[in-house]
């Protein structure tokens, strides 16, 4: 499984940036959802936002509801993610990733094996 991202890059806060990420499995698409993490300097990694390809169900983190979107594009196998109104402390490295919807939540870093994972960009959000 291959999973393309791009986008982030750094803004003031209040700004706004977008994210892609392509899977290049149609097999995965079928069944997992795609989205992101992101994990901050001294962090643990977090789940950020992930989307079903196939029914569109979505998870949010609480600290982004409101103010991120994840859409997809099932044909292009590619979801997206709008983050609007950014913060300092969103300043993170995003990584883009497939697996179960359920297991965004409570990521732990022994779940690590349950995703496939694109490699990382990072988000700057300046005060």
């Amino acid at each position: 499984v291959q999973l393309q991202a791009s986008g982030g890059g750094l803004v003031q806060a209040g700004g706004s940036l977008r994210l892609s990420c392509a899977v290049r499995q149609s097999t995965v698409v079928d069944h997992y959802a795609v989205g992101w993490f992101r994990q901050a300097p001294g962090k643990e990694r977090e789940g950020v936002s992930g989307i079903m390809v196939s029914d569109g169900r979505t998870y949010y983190s609480e600290s982004v509801k409101g103010r991120f979107t994840i859409t997809r594009d099932r044909a292009k196998q590619t979801a997206y993610l709008e983050m609007t109104n950014l913060k300092p402390e969103d300043t993170a490295v995003y990584y883009c990733a497939t697996g179960f919807l359920s297991d965004w939540q409570n990521y732990d870093p022994s779940h690590h094996n349950r995703f496939y994972w694109g490699r990382g960009t990072q988000v700057t959000v300046s005060s």
